[in-house]
């Protein structure tokens, strides 16, 4: 019980690792490298301080391997924390998508890894080692002269309506920091634009 409870305070420290606390986003961009993607992945003890980084870069960048999963290396997959597709089929006439919610959020995720020269990531320190791993993710992005932006794959992807919120076996919410994103995305965004998803 003792450890249990131990557990939970170390894991109610580390929130900040996948909410949305503050990041450096000077620090985010200073990682970038000509030509090539940038992903570092920063583990997080239960002090909320860094205990481990490891970077990683590609010249062709990063694939999906499901709507919420990223492959890195043959080693190692990044699973976004706290969000899912919705269940089965869905229709957004306004972009021309008729399919299962899978591939909608597939698709979405795919998009937002087409581009960031940095991909910066933050995992509990117990993630170390496992070929699958939660995590919060940023992806910064750069077009001189129109964009120069670091930004939340789960709050863009729940934002934009491709995905939404996960909850827990209690049916709370997996992660209270995208609410907002959420309520954005619930406007008719997305997988919103289908009135059955909002009755699942």
């Amino acid at each position: 019980m003792r450890r249990a409870a131990g557990c939970l305070a170390a894991i109610s420290a580390c929130l900040p690792a996948f909410a949305a606390g503050p990041v450096d986003e000077a620090y985010i961009r200073s990682l970038a490298a000509p030509g090539k993607t940038v992903l570092v992945m920063e583990y997080y003890d239960g002090q909320g301080k860094v205990s481990e980084r490891k970077g990683y870069a590609s010249a062709s960048g990063f694939n999906t391997v499901s709507p919420t999963d990223f492959r890195v290396d043959a080693n190692l997959t990044v699973h976004l924390y706290g969000i899912e597709p919705c269940k089965g089929d869905m229709v957004n006439r306004k972009e021309d998508f008729a399919g299962s919610c899978d591939d909608y959020a597939r698709q979405g995720l795919a998009t937002l890894l087409q581009s960031p020269r940095v991909i910066y990531c933050r995992a509990f320190v117990s993630e170390t080692g496992a070929r699958a791993q939660d995590a919060t993710c940023y992806g910064y992005y750069h077009y001189p002269g129109s964009m120069d932006s670091v930004d939340m794959f789960e709050e863009q992807l729940v934002s934009l309506g491709t995905h939404r919120i996960a909850k827990r076996p209690d049916g709370t919410p997996a992660r209270a920091d995208l609410k907002e994103a959420e309520d954005i995305g619930r406007r008719g965004y997305g997988m919103w634009a289908d009135p059955r998803v909002a009755g699942q």
